[in-house]
């Protein structure tokens, strides 16, 4: 009797959304969820996002909108939660276009008591739910893909890739594919300065949501102004599944999370969706300390019953760089020129070729106008330009030239994994030392190529410790919590900047032989160049450098350098990858000095996730020079 006493007593305290007459079903329901623990239910702390913190004494949701909440305490408390919520699902709210029955707003959780409660319609009226239903019936949900946009250096939110659901219609083919929507999540922000978006991003400066378009805006944008390839896993989820997904996304509407750039990114909160959708997956589980799209991409491939199949879509700069490689210097010259307006269609140039080579250059001369449109922006004669190259092909007798482009070996998700240890034995002017070091994120130039983008590097807090035999202790060598580097090829239709940026601190030589760790802040601009040779393809780059430094051993505290950097690096082998570079910079604020190096780096894999790596160098600081070569066993995790 005293508990019976103490539970009306609370319900009587809460917002009073229920008639006397439902008290009774109420209490009675709260009981049953009680004996049957629902509240600790997985699938119900899935609903409401609960999550272990690091450092935290228990759950809590990761959602930040107080909206999403029934109880005061919800957002840590998942029982009062629970509760609360079946209090509103008393709710006699009429459902209008700016609001809704409790039991339509949260439509998942209703669903779910229901299954467990088996509510009695006599006692607890079933509403419906029509701006959930239409929303539904336009989604018309049969399949799910998991799709994963390749990394994009030049956007700051896209540096990893980008992870999004598409929900595929009933009766859908390749044809219409483009008309499904999708369902991902991302930070409400415009910034672009790659830098600012980090350190935001890092300490949860953002907000995110969940939103839902259709692919065809999504493959515009991907492959088209960003010119991403997009891999698109087909996932084995069933009917049923997908609408308490969808029910959930539903339910989530403008809910507000705190958005973090390692941790509770797109990729990790698409993972709440599918733990969701098949609680027994508990996908986030394996990320509890960050989750980058293309490692959750391979936790769900490597769960055996999830995976259909895995489709390529090439963007338009892979076709229009397929196309490229299949015609001769004349043919892309006017290809070209049909592209800057230079020459015009019914030029003697174009017209004395045969009908399959006109096709061909037409067809790469539209293509390359639609890119330059889609990337760098519209400009006056685009459009007429676009119809006419148009209309010359169309009146063409001959099949469409279109390149079939390969799907590429290696996926994204069987590529290394981007934890990365190391351990090596160096020599540095006869004296030996032992090196640990640790990456937790993500790929570096040397690293094996295949699931990644070509000429990409991003690390964040690289850290690299040594023991040298002539000193006691174990010392940090080096500690740089964001490293960036993009190679982007030139040639005479692609013309991208490469770019890199660095942070954190390093270990320099002084006139003294002191070797303090300096804050170090470095950056470039430069170009690369592929180099076919008889077996690879080769990069030549070339960069200025600029370096400031800081340390108190600098008279004045500071110091800048410029410089010029050169390098070139190719693939001896398809295990065996070499990068060759020299670098001079001159101080000319702050201490006046001259630094050089001279290096070769060399990785060879042994294995998907086990690689050797040689270093050789020599080094020059403040008229000190040494040498220094090192091996080291790396692994991946």
């Amino acid at each position: 009797m005293f508990f019976r006493s103490v539970l009306v007593l609370s319900l009587l305290l809460l917002p009073s959304l229920v008639s006397a007459q439902d008290d009774e079903y109420l209490l009675q329901l709260i009981q049953q969820s009680r004996s049957l623990h629902l509240a600790e239910n997985v699938e119900w702390l899935n609903l409401l996002h609960f999550k272990p913190y690091a450092f935290w004494p228990s759950m809590r949701s990761l959602a930040d909108e107080p909206t999403f909440f029934n109880a005061a305490d919800g957002k840590t408390n998942a029982s009062a939660e629970l509760e609360a919520t079946l209090k509103v699902f008393f709710s006699n709210l009429e459902e209008t276009n700016s609001q809704q029955n409790p039991q339509c707003r949260f439509i998942a959780r209703y669903s779910w008591l229901n299954r467990h409660l088996k509510f009695d319609p006599n006692r607890l009226k079933s509403q419906t739910c029509n701006r959930f239903q239409k929303w539904l019936l336009a989604m018309n949900p049969s399949e799910l893909t998991l799709l994963f946009p390749s990394s994009f250096l030049n956007s700051p939110a896209s540096m990893y890739g980008h992870t999004l659901l598409r929900i595929d219609a009933k009766d859908q083919d390749e044809n219409t594919r483009l008309l499904a929507y999708t369902i991902g999540y991302s930070a409400k922000t415009s910034e672009t300065n790659g830098v600012v978006y980090a350190y935001r991003g890092l300490t949860g400066g953002y907000s995110g949501m969940f939103q839902s378009d259709p692919y065809y805006i999504k493959v515009s944008e991907y492959t088209e102004m960003e010119n991403r390839d997009i891999w698109e896993y087909r996932l084995n989820f069933t009917p049923q599944e997908i609408n308490l997904l969808l029910m959930h996304v539903w339910e989530m509407g403008q809910t507000n999370f705190d958005y973090y750039f390692i941790d509770e990114n797109c990729s990790y909160n698409l993972l709440t969706l599918l733990d969701v959708a098949r609680p027994g997956l508990q996908l986030t589980d394996e990320f509890r300390w960050m989750a980058l799209p293309s490692d959750t991409i391979r936790a769900v491939t490597e769960k055996t019953t999830l995976l259909k199949e895995a489709v390529y879509r090439p963007s338009n700069a892979t076709i229009i760089k397929k196309r490229l490689a299949t015609l001769q210097p004349s043919l892309r010259k006017l290809a070209k020129e049909l592209s800057d307006g230079s020459i015009q269609t019914g030029d003697i140039k174009l017209k004395n070729l045969s009908l399959e080579q006109q096709a061909q250059v037409l067809e790469l001369g539209f293509d390359y106008v639609t890119y330059l449109r889609a990337s760098k922006g519209e400009w006056p004669e685009a459009g007429a330009l676009s119809r006419t190259l148009l209309i010359a092909r169309s009146v063409l007798d001959v099949p469409a030239a279109t390149p079939s482009v390969e799907t590429p070996a290696t996926r994204p998700d069987q590529g290394h994994r981007t934890m990365r240890v190391s351990l090596g034995e160096g020599i540095r002017e006869g004296v030996s030392y032992e090196e640990f070091a640790f990456r937790p994120i993500y790929h570096d130039q040397l690293d094996p190529n295949p699931g990644y983008i070509r000429g990409g590097q991003i690390q964040f807090f690289n850290m690299i410790a040594r023991h040298y035999d002539n000193e006691p202790g174990l010392r940090i060598e080096e500690f740089n919590p964001l490293d960036i580097y993009s190679l982007s090829p030139r040639d005479d239709f692609f013309q991208p900047l490469s770019w890199k940026v660095k942070f954190g601190w390093d270990r320099k030589r002084f006139a003294d032989g002191s070797e303090p760790l300096v804050t170090r802040v470095s950056g470039g601009i430069g170009y690369d160049w592929d180099v076919l040779l008889e077996k690879s393809t080769s990069q030549t780059y070339a960069f200025m450098d600029a370096t400031l430094e800081g340390t108190d051993q600098y008279s004045r505290i500071f110091a800048l350098g410029l410089g010029p950097s050169f390098g070139f690096m190719m693939d001896l082998s398809s295990n065996w990858r070499m990068n060759a570079y020299v670098k001079v910079q001159r101080f000319i604020l702050g201490e006046p000095q001259t630094t050089a190096e001279l290096a070769i780096h060399q990785r060879y894999s042994i294995g998907r996730q086990t690689a050797l790596r040689l270093e050789l160098s020599r080094k020059i600081e403040f008229d000190r020079m040494w040498s220094d070569a090192k091996l080291s066993l790396q692994y991946y995790f």
